[in-house]
C-alpha cells in the first residue's frame, strides 16, 4: 500500500509518516524542501520534491497511491490565503480524480462551514465541498486549536514570562495536540475497509481557558506565566511589520475573530469520538518544557 502525506514535514505530516511506515505500508512524503524530507529519516520512504500548489506537481507525486493525507501547508507571505486555499486545494483534488486514489484524509479545522468572512476557516470548508464532490471516499477531520502552536512563543515566555493572543482570558479552547491528529490521520489511512464522506471532529481531551493556560503553563515550567490579551490593532501592525499584505492581514484579522467568538467555532459541542488522549500538561512537559529547559529566568 502506497499513502501520499502532503506536507510531510510538518508536525502532523511527519507524525503521520511515521506512523503509515511503521504500519507496512510505504509513504510518498510531498514537500518543497528536500533536506527536511531526508532528515525525517523514514526508511522505506519515497520522498517527492512537490508544490502542493501545482497540479501536475501533485498529479505526478500521487501516481500509483492508495491513499492520500491532504493538508494545505500554513503559508503567510502570499497575496491571498483564499487564493493559497483554492489553488492548494484545485491541486489535490486533481490529483485524486487523475490518479484514482481511494481513501482521502482531509485535514480540516472545527467550525469548518459556520459561515463567511471566518479567513481559512471559510477557505478550508470550501476545500471540503470541493473533495466531497468526488466520488472516492473521503474522511474530513476537523481539529480544534494547535498545542504545537505555542511553540511559536517560545521568544515571549522567555523575555516576558507571557504568551499572547487576542482571545477573552476566560474564552475556552479545545486545545488539541498534533500528535493525536496524525495518529487519527495515519489509523483511518491504513484501514482500507471504511467507505463514504464524512466527518470526525478532534478536540483534545478538554476545552482550557487561556486564565487556566497560564496556571497550567506556570506549573509545567515552575515559574510564572501570565497571559496577556493583544488588540487586533496591535496584531494587525505586527502583521504589516512582518511583510504580510492588506488581504493576509485582514484573512488572518477575520480568523482570530471567529476563533475568539464565544459561539463560534470553539463552541462546537463535545461527543465522546472527538476526544483525543495528549493532556495539555503532557505537551507543556513534553514538548515546551525542553525548549526553555535551560532559561535564565
Amino acid at each position: 500500500m502506497k499513502i501520499a502525506i502532503a506536507a510531510a514535514t510538518g508536525n502532523i505530516g511527519s507524525r503521520v509518516a511515521s506512523a503509515v511506515a511503521a504500519g507496512g505500508a510505504t509513504p510518498v512524503l510531498l514537500g518543497r524542501d528536500a533536506a527536511k524530507l531526508t532528515a525525517l529519516g523514514i526508511d522505506g520512504a519515497i520522498l517527492s520534491i512537490t508544490d502542493v500548489s501545482d497540479v501536475d506537481q501533485v498529479t505526478a507525486a500521487t501516481r500509483d497511491c492508495d491513499a492520500l493525507l491532504w493538508i494545505v501547508p500554513p503559508v503567510n507571505h502570499v497575496g491571498s490565503l483564499a487564493d493559497w486555499y483554492r489553488r492548494v486545494t484545485q491541486a489535490g483534488v486533481a490529483a485524486v480524480s487523475r490518479n484514482g486514489i481511494k481513501r482521502v484524509v482531509l485535514v480540516s479545522s472545527l467550525g469548518a462551514g459556520a459561515g463567511e468572512n471566518l479567513g481559512t476557516i471559510s477557505f478550508i470548508s470550501d476545500t471540503e465541498r470541493a473533495f466531497n464532490a468526488l466520488p472516492t471516499n473521503v474522511l474530513t477531520l476537523r481539529p480544534g486549536y494547535f498545542m504545537e502552536n505555542l511553540l511559536l512563543q517560545t521568544h515571549s515566555l522567555l523575555e516576558q514570562g507571557a504568551f499572547h493572543f487576542t482571545y477573552d482570558p476566560d474564552h475556552d479552547i479545545p486545545f488539541i495536540s498534533t500528535d493525536d491528529i496524525g495518529d487519527a490521520a495515519a489509523r483511518y489511512l491504513l484501514d482500507p475497509t471504511w467507505a463514504g464522506h464524512w466527518t470526525l471532529n478532534l478536540m483534545g481531551p478538554e476545552n482550557i481557558t487561556l486564565r487556566e493556560v497560564a496556571v497550567r503553563l506556570s506549573n509545567a515550567l515552575s515559574h510564572p506565566i501570565r497571559y496577556e490579551r493583544l488588540a487586533l490593532e496591535t496584531v494587525q501592525d505586527q502583521l504589516r511589520q512582518g511583510g504580510l499584505t492588506e488581504t493576509v492581514q485582514q484573512e488572518l484579522l477575520d480568523l482570530f475573530v471567529a476563533l475568539g467568538d464565544p459561539n463560534g467555532a470553539y463552541a462546537t459541542p463535545r461527543t465522546p469520538e472527538a476526544h483525543t488522549p495528549t493532556r495539555f500538561e503532557d505537551f507543556a512537559r513534553t514538548k515546551l518544557a525542553p525548549l526553555l529547559a535551560d532559561a535564565v529566568w
